[in-house]
Protein backbone atom coordinates (compact mmCIF):
# COMPACT_ATOMS: atom_id res chain seq x y z
CA UNK A 1 0.00 0.00 0.00
CA UNK A 2 1.41 3.36 -1.05
CA UNK A 3 1.53 5.88 1.80
CA UNK A 4 3.75 8.59 0.29
CA UNK A 5 4.61 10.05 -3.10
CA UNK A 6 8.13 11.34 -3.66
CA UNK A 7 8.60 13.94 -6.37
CA UNK A 8 11.56 15.16 -8.30
CA UNK A 9 11.28 18.95 -8.65
CA UNK A 10 12.81 20.23 -11.89
CA UNK A 11 11.09 19.03 -15.08
CA UNK A 12 8.61 17.05 -12.99
CA UNK A 13 6.71 19.77 -11.14
CA UNK A 14 8.09 22.77 -13.05
CA UNK A 15 9.40 23.24 -16.58
CA UNK A 16 12.97 23.94 -15.52
CA UNK A 17 14.69 23.72 -18.91
CA UNK A 18 12.30 26.14 -20.61
CA UNK A 19 12.93 28.55 -17.75
CA UNK A 20 16.69 28.01 -18.04
CA UNK A 21 16.78 28.68 -21.77
CA UNK A 22 14.67 31.83 -21.47
CA UNK A 23 16.83 33.13 -18.62
CA UNK A 24 20.03 32.48 -20.52
CA UNK A 25 18.72 34.14 -23.68
CA UNK A 26 17.84 37.22 -21.66
CA UNK A 27 21.24 37.23 -19.94
CA UNK A 28 23.16 36.96 -23.22
CA UNK A 29 21.06 39.69 -24.83
CA UNK A 30 21.70 41.96 -21.83
CA UNK A 31 25.45 41.31 -21.92
CA UNK A 32 25.55 42.00 -25.66
CA UNK A 33 23.64 45.21 -25.02
CA UNK A 34 26.23 46.13 -22.39
CA UNK A 35 29.12 45.67 -24.81
CA UNK A 36 29.82 41.95 -25.27
CA UNK A 37 30.91 41.61 -28.89
CA UNK A 38 29.38 38.26 -29.87
CA UNK A 39 26.52 36.83 -31.84
CA UNK A 40 23.69 35.60 -29.61
CA UNK A 41 23.55 32.05 -31.01
CA UNK A 42 27.28 31.46 -30.59
CA UNK A 43 27.24 32.90 -27.08
CA UNK A 44 24.36 30.64 -26.04
CA UNK A 45 26.10 27.60 -27.49
CA UNK A 46 29.23 28.33 -25.46
CA UNK A 47 27.23 29.08 -22.32
CA UNK A 48 25.40 25.75 -22.43
CA UNK A 49 28.62 23.90 -23.18
CA UNK A 50 29.93 25.38 -19.93
CA UNK A 51 26.77 24.27 -18.13
CA UNK A 52 27.44 20.76 -19.44
CA UNK A 53 30.95 20.97 -18.02
CA UNK A 54 30.22 22.57 -14.64
CA UNK A 55 26.59 21.55 -14.01
CA UNK A 56 23.29 23.18 -14.87
CA UNK A 57 23.05 24.79 -11.41
CA UNK A 58 26.59 26.21 -11.38
CA UNK A 59 26.34 29.63 -9.72
CA UNK A 60 29.43 31.28 -11.24
CA UNK A 61 28.69 30.40 -14.85
CA UNK A 62 28.76 33.95 -16.23
CA UNK A 63 32.25 34.51 -14.85
CA UNK A 64 33.41 31.28 -16.51
CA UNK A 65 31.68 32.35 -19.72
CA UNK A 66 33.36 35.77 -19.86
CA UNK A 67 36.75 34.27 -19.07
CA UNK A 68 36.34 31.84 -21.95
CA UNK A 69 35.15 34.33 -24.57
CA UNK A 70 37.04 37.47 -23.50
CA UNK A 71 39.89 36.21 -21.37
CA UNK A 72 38.76 38.33 -18.43
CA UNK A 73 35.66 39.06 -16.35
CA UNK A 74 34.12 42.46 -17.05
CA UNK A 75 31.95 42.81 -13.95
CA UNK A 76 29.78 45.52 -15.48
CA UNK A 77 28.83 43.22 -18.36
CA UNK A 78 28.41 40.25 -16.04
CA UNK A 79 26.04 42.12 -13.71
CA UNK A 80 23.84 43.09 -16.67
CA UNK A 81 23.57 39.39 -17.45
CA UNK A 82 22.86 38.37 -13.87
CA UNK A 83 20.10 40.94 -13.41
CA UNK A 84 18.42 40.00 -16.70
CA UNK A 85 18.61 36.31 -15.77
CA UNK A 86 16.97 36.88 -12.40
CA UNK A 87 14.22 39.04 -13.82
CA UNK A 88 13.20 36.43 -16.39
CA UNK A 89 13.59 33.57 -13.90
CA UNK A 90 10.92 34.99 -11.65
CA UNK A 91 8.46 35.38 -14.54
CA UNK A 92 8.99 31.80 -15.80
CA UNK A 93 9.10 30.10 -12.41
CA UNK A 94 5.73 28.37 -12.45
CA UNK A 95 4.48 24.79 -12.22
CA UNK A 96 3.41 22.66 -15.14
CA UNK A 97 -0.33 22.71 -15.92
CA UNK A 98 -2.40 20.57 -13.49
CA UNK A 99 0.36 20.38 -10.87
CA UNK A 100 -1.37 22.48 -8.22
CA UNK A 101 -4.77 20.80 -8.57
CA UNK A 102 -3.15 17.34 -8.56
CA UNK A 103 -1.11 18.08 -5.43
CA UNK A 104 -4.25 19.32 -3.70
CA UNK A 105 -5.95 16.00 -4.37
CA UNK A 106 -2.94 13.82 -3.57
CA UNK A 107 -2.36 15.67 -0.30
CA UNK A 108 -5.67 14.31 0.99
CA UNK A 109 -4.52 10.69 0.63
CA UNK A 110 -0.73 10.61 0.84
CA UNK A 111 2.27 12.15 2.47
CA UNK A 112 4.22 14.13 -0.12
CA UNK A 113 7.94 14.75 -0.41
CA UNK A 114 10.50 16.38 -2.70
CA UNK A 115 13.83 14.74 -3.53
CA UNK A 116 15.91 17.13 -5.62
CA UNK A 117 19.47 17.36 -6.89
CA UNK A 118 19.13 21.16 -6.89
CA UNK A 119 21.16 23.14 -4.34
CA UNK A 120 19.24 23.66 -1.10
CA UNK A 121 18.59 27.40 -1.57
CA UNK A 122 17.56 27.01 -5.22
CA UNK A 123 15.08 24.23 -4.43
CA UNK A 124 13.46 26.28 -1.67
CA UNK A 125 13.40 29.43 -3.81
CA UNK A 126 11.47 27.55 -6.47
CA UNK A 127 9.03 25.97 -4.04
CA UNK A 128 8.32 29.20 -2.17
CA UNK A 129 8.07 31.32 -5.32
CA UNK A 130 5.49 28.91 -6.73
CA UNK A 131 3.61 28.76 -3.39
CA UNK A 132 4.12 25.00 -3.26
CA UNK A 133 6.10 24.46 -0.07
CA UNK A 134 3.04 23.79 2.11
CA UNK A 135 2.15 20.68 0.08
CA UNK A 136 5.24 18.76 1.18
CA UNK A 137 5.94 17.01 4.45
CA UNK A 138 9.60 16.50 3.61
CA UNK A 139 12.09 18.21 1.27
CA UNK A 140 15.45 16.53 0.67
CA UNK A 141 18.05 18.32 -1.47
CA UNK A 142 21.58 17.44 -2.49
CA UNK A 143 22.78 20.01 0.02
CA UNK A 144 20.95 18.28 2.88
CA UNK A 145 22.56 14.88 2.38
CA UNK A 146 25.65 15.80 0.35
CA UNK A 147 24.68 13.21 -2.23
CA UNK A 148 22.75 13.31 -5.49
CA UNK A 149 20.17 10.83 -6.70
CA UNK A 150 22.77 8.57 -8.24
CA UNK A 151 23.16 7.54 -4.58
CA UNK A 152 20.60 5.78 -2.40
CA UNK A 153 21.22 8.34 0.35
CA UNK A 154 18.60 10.98 -0.62
CA UNK A 155 15.91 8.31 -0.94
CA UNK A 156 16.82 6.73 2.38
CA UNK A 157 16.72 10.16 4.04
CA UNK A 158 13.23 10.86 2.68
CA UNK A 159 11.91 7.45 3.74
CA UNK A 160 13.35 7.89 7.23
CA UNK A 161 11.83 11.36 7.60
CA UNK A 162 8.44 10.10 6.40
CA UNK A 163 8.69 7.01 8.64
CA UNK A 164 7.73 4.61 5.86
CA UNK A 165 9.16 1.52 4.18
CA UNK A 166 10.44 1.59 0.57
CA UNK A 167 7.50 -0.44 -0.70
CA UNK A 168 5.14 2.18 0.74
CA UNK A 169 6.52 4.94 -1.51
CA UNK A 170 6.14 5.95 -5.15
CA UNK A 171 8.88 8.05 -6.79
CA UNK A 172 7.86 10.36 -9.66
CA UNK A 173 10.56 11.85 -11.87
CA UNK A 174 11.74 12.57 -15.39
CA UNK A 175 15.31 11.27 -15.22
CA UNK A 176 15.53 7.51 -15.64
CA UNK A 177 19.07 6.98 -14.27
CA UNK A 178 18.46 9.06 -11.14
CA UNK A 179 14.73 9.09 -10.38
CA UNK A 180 13.75 5.64 -11.64
CA UNK A 181 16.76 3.32 -11.53
CA UNK A 182 18.12 4.43 -8.15
CA UNK A 183 14.72 4.36 -6.47
CA UNK A 184 14.07 0.85 -7.81
CA UNK A 185 17.25 -0.42 -6.13
CA UNK A 186 15.59 0.30 -2.79
CA UNK A 187 12.30 -1.32 -3.72
CA UNK A 188 10.45 1.98 -4.20
CA UNK A 189 7.70 1.97 -6.82
CA UNK A 190 8.47 4.34 -9.70
CA UNK A 191 6.60 6.57 -12.13
CA UNK A 192 8.35 8.06 -15.18
CA UNK A 193 7.25 11.64 -15.90
CA UNK A 194 7.93 11.39 -19.60
CA UNK A 195 6.52 14.89 -20.26
CA UNK A 196 9.54 16.40 -18.50
CA UNK A 197 12.25 14.40 -20.26
CA UNK A 198 13.71 16.34 -23.21
CA UNK A 199 14.59 13.01 -24.88
CA UNK A 200 11.95 10.61 -23.54
CA UNK A 201 12.44 6.88 -23.69
CA UNK A 202 10.13 4.91 -26.00
CA UNK A 203 6.83 4.15 -24.32
CA UNK A 204 7.08 1.17 -22.03
CA UNK A 205 10.88 1.19 -22.11
CA UNK A 206 11.66 3.43 -19.14
CA UNK A 207 11.86 0.55 -16.66
CA UNK A 208 9.38 2.34 -14.37
CA UNK A 209 6.29 0.73 -12.88
CA UNK A 210 4.17 3.51 -14.36
CA UNK A 211 4.55 6.17 -17.06
CA UNK A 212 2.60 9.42 -17.31
CA UNK A 213 2.31 12.13 -19.98
CA UNK A 214 0.72 14.65 -17.61
CA UNK A 215 1.02 14.94 -13.84
CA UNK A 216 -2.77 14.67 -13.46
CA UNK A 217 -2.52 11.04 -14.60
CA UNK A 218 -1.19 10.19 -11.14
CA UNK A 219 -4.79 10.29 -9.98
CA UNK A 220 -5.68 7.35 -12.21
CA UNK A 221 -2.85 4.96 -11.39
CA UNK A 222 -4.85 3.04 -8.82
CA UNK A 223 -2.05 3.04 -6.27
Amino acid sequence: MIKAILFDLDNTLLDFMTMKHKCCEAAIEAMIGAGLDMKKDRALKILFELYDQYGIEYQKIFGKFLMKVEGKVDYRIMVHGILAYRKVRDSYLRPYPNVMSTLLQLRKRYKLAIISDAPRIEAWLRLVTMNMEAFFDVVVTAGDVRKQKTSLTPFKAALKALKIKPEEALMVGDRIPRDINTAKKLGIKTCYARYGDMKPAPRGKSGADFEIGDVKELMGLGI
